[in-house]
């Protein structure tokens, strides 16, 4: 208990000093006070100004003593005088200036010598160049180096022979040639070696093999068609590679436990698996590949998580997927040929399955019966399909059934994803018992503000998609939303005006709302205590629309994150791209007269007739 109570006190004392930029002012002057402060202590104090927005060059100066981490990503003033400064200190372990576009090679001038620094990211820094390199070599403690998507090129990388401690190497987008790989061949220590978009060839691959520690591999995007055996390899990325063998080799298979070849083109399929060690294989990403045959599924029997989205699986190989049996935790059909029918394959023989993504699939209603069979399931993506909430019945009187009501079996659903559906007002009413569930997605035009008001009584939800629907301001008024409630995503709700909008975050400051009218930038809170300020304009709205294009999916952070991040204990930067298409929407208020525009936008006496007698609007 006393514990707690300190750390309790040491929060609110670093609060309080990052209040302002008063509050700085008068302890920064307190030096020695300052140099004994513990590294833990100093490293909390500089975040904290940091997000901020408190953390100017000068005052670094007063954290060089005691400070051994420093995290500024993406911070635009990042400049050579702030490197200057960062020189200085004295047990400085990490530094990252990832997406610091100021950063350039001269500024790395005055890191040169540096004897305590393990850790530098210089990730997508794209003025550092060949230059830069030459001032990083002296710096003989580096272990981890992350200069991605930078300006160096092959003459750079050839430098980076003389760092003898590199244990993990991030040269993403680089144009590493097969004889600049070859001087690399004396970092006997890597283990970690990230080489995606390269200009390596079948040729350099075989320089690989003289890196006996080496766990992590990532080639994507290279023309690397043949990988020769790698005994100590543990994770492997060939995506969007053009693939004739994996590992071959007659000596001790690599003990693999994640592959990624989403989107590779496989010249044999009959010998691609050949040469792997299934046996500890939990993360198989397949996805958008050209795969025909999946009759190597069922030897995979560790497997926890099986990308197979924008394959040719369907109903006739789904069987294939039942084999892996109870070990399986993610399985992504998404933009597959599986259908309801597919899914009645699968029911009873996955357990232990968590998250469940279908998006884009032939599945309707009747899929819904056979998902309540797999009892431990936390995520569920049903957008984009034929769900409508009710199963079809037999004869013109048949009582109308819910579909959604066969969900309340699934204890632990926390997140569920209803986008693009058919789904109406009447078949969400199922959805108010199910109260684990955190995140909830809708986008049709099909939804009122009944839906919207029943959903308070999700005393766990935290955030709430309704996009796209015929909501008005009287139903965004009656909107009471559980406590819990951090974002509500309004964006497409067109009825909705700035005021009705502006009222109700002010009435739900802790809630980030999304909508083409509104925009809340995170920067505005920082250093107040104060709820954040409202920015309405229309370049507010086209900087949201542009985030959206670039955002990736969800499910792509979630686990390829967990992929590509969680190879070793501190290997921490990848790169990657996606593509996506934006389609343009009609206009729904096509559907609609001027009259009924006008009335759907004023009349609130239905729905606070209903809540006045009780009744539930669903």
């Amino acid at each position: 208990m006393k514990t707690e109570k300190q750390k309790e006190l040491v929060s609110l004392c670093i609060e309080a000093a990052c209040e302002s930029r008063e509050s700085v002012e008068k302890w920064r002057r307190q030096r020695r006070s300052l140099e004994k402060l513990p590294s833990h202590l100093a490293d909390s104090l500089l975040r904290h100004l940091r997000r901020r927005r408190l953390l100017f060059p000068s005052l670094l100066e007063v954290f060089k003593h005691n400070v051994e981490t420093i995290e500024l990503r993406g911070e635009n003033s990042v400049d050579a005088e702030w490197m200057a400064y960062l020189a200085a200190f004295h047990y400085l372990r990490s530094l990252n200036v990832a997406d610091c576009h100021r950063v350039t090679s001269s500024s790395l001038w005055a890191l040169a010598g540096m004897t305590c620094l393990k850790e530098l990211d210089l990730s997508r820094c794209m003025k550092v160049t060949d230059s830069g390199i030459s001032h990083l070599i002296s710096i003989s403690t580096i272990e981890k180096l992350f200069i991605p998507e930078t300006g160096v090129t092959a003459n750079g990388v050839a430098l980076l022979s003389s760092l003898k401690n590199l244990s993990v190497l991030d040269l993403g987008g680089l144009p590493v040639t097969d004889v600049a790989l070859s001087s690399l061949q004396v970092l006997t220590k890597l283990q970690y070696l990230d080489l995606w978009g390269s200009k390596l060839t079948n040729k350099g691959a075989a320089v690989l093999q003289m890196f006996q520690e080496l766990s992590f591999l990532n080639l994507a995007w290279t023309g690397v068609t043949k990988l020769p055996n790698l005994p100590y390899l543990e994770c492997l990325n060939l995506s969007n590679c053009t693939i004739d063998s994996i590992l071959e080799g007659n000596e001790d298979k690599a003990p693999l436990t994640k592959i990624s070849l989403a989107g590779a083109t496989f010249i044999n399929e009959a010998e691609a698996f050949l040469y792997l060690e299934t046996s500890f294989l939990s993360f198989l990403d397949i996805s958008n590949s050209s795969l025909n045959g999946f009759q190597f599924l069922p030897q995979m029997k560790a497997l926890e998580h099986l990308d197979l989205s924008t394959s040719l699986m369907g109903d006739d190989t789904v069987e294939l997927i039942a084999c892996i049996g109870g070990n399986l935790r993610n399985l992504n059909l998404s933009k597959t040929r599986v259908s309801s029918a597919g899914l009645e394959i699968l029911a009873g023989h996955l357990p232990n399955l968590e998250t469940l993504s279908l998006s884009e699939t032939l599945i309707n209603d009747v899929a819904i019966s056979y998902i309540c069979l797999m009892p431990s399931l936390k995520v569920i993506d049903l957008s984009n399909t034929d769900i409508k909430g009710f199963f079809q019945q037999v004869g013109a009187e048949a009582d109308l059934v819910l579909s959604l009501m066969v969900l309340q079996s699934l204890n632990h659903l926390e997140k569920l994803n209803l986008e693009h559906t058919q789904v109406k007002d009447v078949a969400l009413s199922p959805l108010l018992s199910f109260k684990e569930l955190r995140h909830l997605f809708f986008r049709s035009s099909s939804l009122t503000d009944a839906s919207l008001c029943n959903l308070s009584s999700l005393s766990k939800l935290t955030s709430l998609g309704i996009r796209d629907t015929v909501l008005t301001n009287s139903g965004l008024g009656l909107f009471k939303p559980p406590s819990t409630l951090k974002s509500l995503d309004l964006r497409g709700c067109w009825l909705l005006t700035e005021d009705a909008l502006l009222v109700f975050c002010k009435s739900y400051p802790e809630i980030e709302v999304r909508h083409e009218f509104v925009s809340i930038s995170p920067a505005d809170q920082i250093g107040s205590n104060r709820p954040p300020p409202l920015r309405i304009s229309s370049r507010a709205s086209q900087a949201n629309q542009k985030q959206e294009r670039m955002a990736l999916p969800e499910y792509f952070v979630g686990e390829k994150e967990c992929f590509y991040y969680n190879i070793l204990p501190d290997a921490v930067s990848f790169s990657s791209y996606s593509c996506f298409l934006i389609f343009a929407k009609p206009d729904q208020r096509l559907k609609y007269n001027i009259e009924e525009l006008l009335g759907l936008q004023f009349s609130s006496l239905s729905v606070e007739m209903a809540r006045d007698r009780g009744e539930v609007l669903l």
